[in-house]
């Protein structure tokens, strides 16, 4: 039987731009060098395959990259929530000492838009304002 699963991680993305500084910050090489022939205007990342601009560039847990195209990574990649600094450590807090996400709305009297984004941000993971 086939179950379905999500993906439980997350990972830093950059879009390429193409870019002298991201071909170098990558070490993206051209088809030409690979095939060890002349300069080419395709570009590859090592492992990963072909990038065009536009594509995205993500970086795993291990430091580890591969291209993932435009239209693949905005159906399954969302960016985490940015919550306040405030927000962020009663999260922590609570989550180190067992609580329940219900418990942060009984405490803090949100509305419904601020109630989905700590919602998000407990289970997905955020980012802190700045």
């Amino acid at each position: 039987m086939t179950k379905v699963y999500r993906k439980t991680g997350t990972i830093k993305a950059e879009q390429f731009d193409g870019s002298d500084e991201m071909v170098d910050k990558y070490e993206l090489i051209d088809a030409g060098t690979m095939l060890g022939t002349h300069h080419s205007p395709e570009l590859y990342l090592m492992g990963s395959g072909k990038l065009d601009v536009g594509d995205w560039i993500a970086t795993g847990v291990n430091g580890e990259h591969w291209s993932i195209a435009d239209d693949v990574f905005k159906k399954t990649y969302a960016e985490l929530p940015v919550i306040p600094k405030l927000w962020a450590d009663t999260i922590e807090e609570l989550k180190a000492n067992h609580y329940k996400l219900s418990e942060f709305f009984n405490e803090w009297k949100c509305n419904y838009d601020e109630q989905e984004l700590i919602a998000r941000a407990w289970l997905d993971g955020y980012q802190v304002e700045e």
